[in-house]
């Protein structure tokens, strides 16, 4: 069985939902959730991933990815707003617009690449 498919099975029996009750929640038929818990099934879209992870409260970088924790922390405190911190020129500026874009994931992914060109 594929990594994926036992991560998604997993999250689904561990937030306590049927197969027909995770494929109402996301959207889909209940043969898809079948599929993608299959080992030789198909693969959830991204949107498909995410709406998996927001309704069995495990954390979309685990679900999609098998790293970090495997539960989200929903209850953790947003951290306050830099008030200092702004763009200082068009680049800065540009590079701030793509990172709002991003999950979590890849902004931590291009963190530690810019990291990594600064030193």
């Amino acid at each position: 069985m594929s990594a994926l498919s036992l991560r998604i099975r997993k999250a689904r029996a561990t937030a306590g939902l049927s197969q027909a009750e995770i494929a109402l929640r996301v959207g889909v038929k209940r043969s898809a959730v079948t599929q993608w818990e299959h080992p030789a099934g198909t693969r959830p879209s991204v949107d498909h991933l995410i709406r998996i992870a927001m309704e069995t409260d495990v954390a979309f970088e685990w679900l999609a990815t098998g790293r970090g924790p495997t539960r989200s922390n929903s209850s953790e405190p947003v951290p306050p707003v830099i008030l200092d911190d702004f763009a200082r020129d068009e680049h800065e500026s540009q590079a701030l617009s793509y990172l709002r874009h991003f999950s979590p994931s890849r902004r931590r992914m291009a963190l530690e690449i810019l990291a990594a060109l600064s030193r």
